[in-house]
């Protein structure tokens, strides 16, 4: 038998909901908001940042409506349902992911939204992804790198 105190009693409480069945059994539904919710606080600022920046260019469909948007500047989720291929709810939850990072954004032109990329906050992404990508490759490496890719084939 556990016994617990007031503090992980409440706890307890906070992340999980009972629900009782058929009198004696009871079911537990863990809440993962509040479980996920203490897993970010585990790691710095920066790493949720460069996880999160992962995780929205971690989707083909996402790099696609980027890659999209980067080369006709802005658009309607309508034009890129034809462009990606996708049905269009699918398309709105990608735009909702890129724009809630803040990586795009979206004007309201009559009954449609317009949107195009967020251009402080793409490089905002960039210096952050590169510094953590320089800080993972030590310079030796890099340098020994490069000096393989300038040397003319035998």
């Amino acid at each position: 038998m556990v016994f617990l105190n007031a503090a992980e009693k409440e706890n307890e409480k906070k992340s999980k909901k009972y629900f009782p069945f058929f009198g004696s059994i009871v079911l537990l539904q863990y809440n993962d908001e509040f479980m996920g919710r203490t897993k970010a606080e585990m790691f710095t600022e920066d790493q949720n940042k460069i996880a999160m920046w992962a995780k929205v260019l971690g989707h083909p469909a996402r790099v696609g409506i980027l890659q999209h948007l980067f080369r006709i500047n802005s658009c309607i989720c309508g034009d890129l349902v034809e462009e990606i291929g996708l049905a269009q709810p699918t398309i709105s939850q990608h735009l909702k992911e890129l724009k809630n990072l803040g990586l795009i954004r979206g004007t309201v032109e009559g009954t449609s939204v317009c949107y195009c990329i967020n251009p402080e906050k793409w490089v905002e992404m960039k210096r952050e992804i590169s510094e953590f990508l320089t800080r993972i490759l030590p310079d030796q490496i890099v340098a020994k790198n490069a000096h393989k890719q300038h040397r003319s084939p035998s």
